[in-house]
């Protein structure tokens, strides 16, 4: 099973392999496009490899990942990616290079990778956006999402204070069932109005 490939009107989605280095140098080094992720723009192609061999490599020698490169059908060169954690809480996260921004392909993309766990069986699956970043959480609704509650976070490692905002999708029919993780590790929760 692993990672199936994808593919939507637009996009391939699939595995990032040693052939992607380059690419996800140009996905990883922007400022701007990071300033949102949880960790520093990379500065270097070797960088690049390493964030390969750790978050991907390794995810793909597990019997089953949800960890993609988002490619435009025509080139096939990833431009963003996208993932799923197979362990609680199950959460959900994107990013693309700037210049492919406002065109729908982070949405288009997450409903291909919601679809695909959902049928795999997944209960639900979770996703969080620093409040600054409300773009990310529209994408988050247009995927059926819904907001749960919000939380600070000292953010690592960055090392700074984020309020997160915590969305839920899920699948199982127990529409009552919220993912209390976040909620239950920070001090200061609340639910905005």
């Amino acid at each position: 099973m692993n990672t199936p490939v994808l593919k939507t009107k637009r996009l391939i989605l699939r595995k990032f392999t040693k052939k992607d280095i380059q690419a996800l140098f140009l996905i990883l080094k922007d400022e701007e496009a990071n300033q949102f992720l949880p960790w520093y723009p990379l500065k270097s192609l070797e960088e690049a490899k390493n964030f390969y061999e750790e978050r991907y490599a390794a995810k793909y020698a597990q019997p089953q990942a949800y960890a993609y490169a988002v490619c435009l059908k025509e080139d096939d060169f990833p431009i963003g990616y996208i993932k799923v954690d197979l362990e609680e809480p199950h959460d959900f996260g994107y990013g693309l290079r700037k210049e492919f921004w406002h065109r729908g392909i982070a949405t288009e993309a997450g409903k291909a990778v919601v679809e695909q766990v959902k049928k795999d069986g997944l209960a639900y699956i979770t996703a969080t956006h620093d409040k600054n970043n409300p773009r990310s959480g529209n994408v988050m609704k247009k995927l059926g999402m819904k907001y749960c509650y919000s939380y600070e976070e000292q953010w690592q490692p960055k090392d700074f204070p984020v309020i997160f905002r915590m969305y839920q999708l899920n699948f199982d029919g127990n529409t009552d069932f919220v993912c209390q993780k976040y909620w239950n590790e920070s001090e200061k929760h609340f639910i905005e109005a």
